[in-house]
């Protein structure tokens, strides 16, 4: 995806497929699929009366743009994991978004590409305590604000199956 778009719903924030089925995936990671994967088409993929129980996470749907300014790749290792950084294309905000394959990881992450004379407040969506694609766990998730300038840094750990996703908006 460094070249272009691609096809791909995420959004499943119910983790339920045909049939019933879990997704092998965390709400954490459905949220970073709008940022890592560069489509600009989006939607929220599951039934109305299940969006209706995650009211944060459609807020950060409802911000997160579909077409970007800038893109960076600012960690990753292929087949393992991968977490871009995205400039909106019509403000000065910029998304994080992370995910990751079967392994926990915890990763080390630095705000470099910040514009050094702006103060941001980034809205952190993470995979929560004991989250994992392989349990009801795959539903917890933590969300956090904080305060970040250019160069500042971040651990963040990406469950199995995991992910993340960080909506960094211009002094708000």
């Amino acid at each position: 995806l460094l070249s272009g778009p691609m096809d791909y719903t995420p959004g499943v924030l119910s983790l339920t497929g045909r049939g019933g089925r879990p997704i092998p995936s965390t709400l954490a990671r459905q949220l970073a699929f709008y940022v890592t994967l560069y489509s600009p088409i989006q939607m929220a993929a599951d039934f109305i009366e299940e969006l209706d129980k995650y009211p944060r996470e459609l807020d950060f749907i409802s911000k997160v743009p579909a077409d970007w300014d800038q893109s960076h790749l600012i960690a990753g290792e292929v087949g393992d994991y991968a977490i871009f950084a995205r400039k909106d294309r019509n403000s000065a905000d910029w998304y994080v978004g992370g995910v990751n394959d079967a392994t926990a990881r915890t990763l080390d992450l630095r705000f470099d590409f910040l514009d050094p004379a702006k103060t941001y407040t980034a809205t952190i969506y993470r995979d929560g305590p004991g989250a994992t694609y392989e349990t009801e766990a795959r539903h917890n998730i933590a969300i956090e604000t904080r305060k970040l300038k250019k160069g500042d840094a971040m651990s963040l750990w990406l469950a199995p199956g995991g992910g993340a996703a960080i909506r960094i908006a211009e002094g708000k």
